[in-house]
């Protein structure tokens, strides 16, 4: 009788995959056996594994430049990294090692930026786009930065009052982008998105603001899809409304070169994930030539911003089960050494699901259980995956070993939305955070980017 949790994984899924593999009943991950980590960390324990940052931003470069190549597409592709996925310098510095362009949204931002041109890691020659609704410390770190000889950074413009911002210094010359405020899917409760310019005022605000400013140039059109990159007639829609757009801007603005079609491409959220990353390129590549050449313009350099998709497969984060409770006849919780919410708030705010498996004890039979976190709210719970409405991990009354889980692929954004070394709900401490990379022998290395937190950090924090 095929029971046991190995049985129900490969039974399930088309597994092992390239990501995950069982050695002597127990998980690897690229390779990587993580009950090793484990016991030289202890759990609650959060992983970036920075050779896929580099995979994907690759990938991506090749699959776009590969389309280009079937179209005989004549001008450039850019990868650019939406730095909000993760600001951490071991991320930045992964990702600038794959000469990756930037996007940034804040004013802090300008301040990682100049941070990595002094310690080597980035040049003055790196496009530097700069997203996001400007305030004006924003607008003053992005003139200085101009004013410092980065010369392809551009602000794109969120709405109509930005410019007089930027244009305080009379004698500064450079580029900008405008940004379409594209109409949202239909499921949103709101119809146009609040960010960028309405579509119908693109033209007219460029003929009153930018066209005869001997200053400014405006050399980039960004439209931005909340929900991705999709095979969706909403998202082919929105594409073509944009690039038809740039054609006829393209007409009477010379310098106008570039399309920013911001949106990331997915990543896989349970194992049985597909999406066809090849065809997706192709298509739009082949619709934004196709339209170019009806309206009889150049075909724009294409920037894609992809944050999701160039961390999120690179992180994962492990805990292991300190308690079972069984709270009724049907219903057993198995409790982490953490919290979902302080750890991995996505689950919490936005329902997200995550790769979810066993990291041990594979080759015991499997039960159907709830997770729940350590604090005291009532929402600090992961009982469901994408694939189904449960969970299911080895039996925890037939190992004499304790039972540790990962949740793989949240490496966007999880540190930052759970205020990473700030207060956690119930003053839960932040976990380890420990980066493994590979070396030029082909062997893993860890290495401790951050202690567990400590109760001395929380209460300078709380003013004690």
């Amino acid at each position: 009788m095929k029971n046991k949790y190995i049985d129900l994984i490969e039974q399930s899924f088309d597994f092992p995959t390239e990501e995950f593999s069982v050695v002597d009943n127990e998980l690897t991950w690229f390779g990587i056996p993580l009950m090793e980590i484990i016991k030289q960390y202890g759990t609650p324990l959060r992983l970036s594994y920075l050779p896929r940052i580099g995979h994907n931003i690759q990938r991506a470069r090749r699959m776009f430049n590969v389309a280009m190549a079937k179209v005989d597409y004549n001008a450039e592709y850019h990868y650019a990294y939406c730095t909000k996925s993760s600001h951490f310098s071991f991320i930045m510095e992964e990702v600038l090692k794959h000469d990756a362009e930037i996007e940034i949204s804040s004013a802090f931002d300008i301040n990682i930026i100049e941070s990595l041109y002094e310690s080597g890691h980035l040049k003055k020659d790196k496009f530097i786009i700069c997203n996001g609704f400007k305030r004006p410390q924003y607008a003053e770190n992005i003139r200085s930065l101009i004013k410092n000889g980065f010369k392809n950074v551009i602000p794109i413009l969120d709405n109509i009052f930005e410019l007089d911002l930027l244009t305080s210094d009379p004698e500064l010359k450079f580029n900008v982008g405008i940004r379409i405020a594209t109409e949202e899917e239909p499921k949103f409760t709101f119809y146009t998105s609040r960010l960028g310019i309405r579509q119908n005022n693109v033209i007219a605000y460029y003929k009153n603001k930018i066209q005869h400013n001997p200053n400014i140039g405006l050399k980039m059109l960004h439209f931005f899809i909340n929900t991705g990159i999709k095979d969706t007639s909403y998202y082919w829609n929105e594409l073509n409304k944009a690039v038809n757009l740039y054609c006829e801007l393209k007409k009477i603005c010379p310098e106008l070169d570039s399309l920013n079609i911001g949106g990331g491409f997915p990543i896989k959220a349970h194992l049985d994930f597909e999406y066809d990353y090849e065809y997706m390129a192709e298509e739009i590549v082949a619709q934004i030539k196709n339209i170019c050449q009806q309206n009889e313009v150049p075909e724009p350099n294409i920037f894609t911003e992809f944050g999701t998709f160039t961390v999120g497969e690179s992180g994962a984060m492990l805990y292991s089960i300190v308690n079972q409770k069984q709270q009724n006849d049907r219903e057993l919780w198995n409790m982490i050494d953490s919290s979902f919410m302080t750890t991995l708030p996505d689950s919490w705010a936005i329902n997200q699901r995550y790769i979810f498996l066993a990291i041990n004890n594979w080759n015991l039979e499997y039960e159907r259980v709830h997770l729940g976190g350590l604090t005291c709210d009532s929402e600090d719970f992961y009982n469901a995956d994408v694939h189904s409405n449960a969970i299911f991990l080895p039996k925890i009354k037939q190992s004499e070993d304790t039972q540790y889980v990962g949740f793989f692929n949240m490496g966007a954004y999880q540190e930052s939305l759970s205020g990473f070394g700030g207060i956690q709900h119930c003053l839960l401490p932040a976990p380890k955070l420990v980066l493994v990379d590979i070396d030029e022998n082909g062997d893993y290395t860890t290495k401790l980017f951050a202690k567990e937190q400590s109760y001395k950090s929380m209460l300078k924090i709380l003013g004690y």
